[in-house]
């Protein structure tokens, strides 16, 4: 432990030696970092955006269905219906972390107005109990579902605008019920609402599950939507609530069987931010690999010197490799402070984005550098620039006493 301390001393004061050459070893560690930081926190905070933005417009935490629904539930839903009110669902709604739970009734039909008929997919809700599961939901005009018992429609925004209808005018849905007869309603657009899924929106409506019950003839739910106080705890509480809900009659799904899309864009950023850790750890390579070779070529004779005089070759490696990685951690924490600071500052004022693929509306990003993010950038810094320092550290011991002594004569 003290040859270590020993070690790092002596290479700080060699590294004081020439300040201007590890000054700017430090820098380049440092603008390395803090560009690490910065690409990573701005994926670090598409994905927690996106995440809850799935998770509290469409999908909550835990979706509690009847096993064998998401397989088969399409060609017959009602063949796989929850009871309106039960003590399962009170017993979720009393389990530890539970936030909210809601029921939905899937269906589907056409949509009129005028002389034009579209397809759609409906889901009726309690709108009192989806609130806080859809709190990021926009309602884009006119306004909300208010009660359980109000007649009116909630139209996804790119449906609206397809059927050429604003609120307050009306429309008519077409459905089959569940007993195979068809039946229609009439009833008034409310508003419309944007999530963050365009697709989602051109074929989406809602109305309160009390006119979606009786517009299919059925009683009950094709889910009970769960939110929880906190993400993360999503797998711990599917696993006790799993433990309190009989297999053969409930199946629970995470959110994250069910958001095809967000795990497809997390698979992708996350490749891109290992290519740019990749460069970004060649460029630090490449950098300090020359600043060590410079040092030991200037040292060549204070090298040969100490081996002269007894000084053991590991010594000497351990003396360079520790220049090295005094590089990185000045570096690094140097980058994670200023990448801090930088990114408060672009949070601040914001970055406006476009609408990606398969969005309607842009958005304002934001950078988000977790502890996790800031502990990998400062073992990136120290991992590139030990790596540098092995190759001019290993020539500086290997170096023959006779030909460091005559170096420059």
């Amino acid at each position: 432990m003290l040859s270590v301390i020993a070690d790092f001393l002596l290479a700080g004061r060699n590294l004081r030696r020439n300040s201007q050459r590890t000054l700017v070893a430090v820098l380049t560690v440092a603008s390395g970092i803090i560009a690490f930081l910065l690409a990573g926190g701005f994926i670090a905070w598409i994905f927690q955006d996106m995440r809850e933005a799935t998770i509290r417009s469409q999908l909550g935490h835990i979706q509690i269905v009847r096993p064998g629904y998401f397989e088969k539930g399409i060609a017959d839903p009602y063949a796989f219906l929850l009871p309106a009110d039960s003590a399962e669902q009170k017993l979720v709604e009393r389990a530890t972390g539970v936030a909210s739970v809601t029921p939905r009734l899937a269906f589907s039909g056409l949509a009129s107005h005028g002389d034009v008929t579209l397809a759609f997919v409906g889901e009726g809700i309690d709108p009192e109990r989806e609130r806080p599961i859809s709190s990021r939901i926009r309602i884009q005009s006119g306004k909300d579902l208010e009660g359980p018992e109000q007649a009116a429609v909630l139209l996804g925004e790119g449906l609206a605008h397809s059927l050429g209808v604003k609120a307050g005018d009306a429309i008519v849905l077409l459905a089959t019920a569940a007993n195979g007869s068809p039946n229609a309603i009439e009833i008034s657009v409310a508003g419309t609402f944007a999530t963050i899924s365009k697709e989602y929106d051109d074929v989406a409506l809602r109305l309160p599950i009390a006119l979606a019950r009786k517009l299919m003839r059925v009683q009950g739910a094709t889910s009970w939507v769960v939110l929880l106080d906190r993400t993360e705890d999503t797998p711990a509480a599917v696993a006790s609530l799993r433990g309190q809900l009989p297999a053969a009659g409930f199946e629970l799904v995470p959110w994250t069987a069910l958001a095809d899309f967000y795990n497809k864009t997390v698979v992708l950023f996350s490749k891109q931010v290992s290519v740019v850790k990749f460069i970004i750890g060649l460029i630090i390579v490449l950098t300090i690999s020359n600043t060590q070779t410079m040092s030991v070529l200037e040292r060549t004779r204070e090298i040969g010197t100490s081996l002269a005089i007894g000084q053991r070759r590991r010594v000497v490696l351990r003396m360079f490799l520790a220049e090295g990685v005094l590089i990185g951690a000045l570096g690094g924490v140097a980058g994670i402070v200023l990448g801090y600071l930088l990114a408060a500052l672009i949070s601040f004022v914001g970055i406006p984005m476009p609408p990606p693929p398969g969005m309607a509306h842009g958005y304002i990003g934001q950078i988000l550098i977790s502890p996790a993010l800031a502990g990998e950038a400062l073992v990136l810094a120290l991992l590139t620039t030990l790596l540098a320092s092995l190759m001019p550290a290993w020539k500086a011991s290997r170096m023959n006493i006779v030909d460091a002594l005559r170096y420059n004569q």
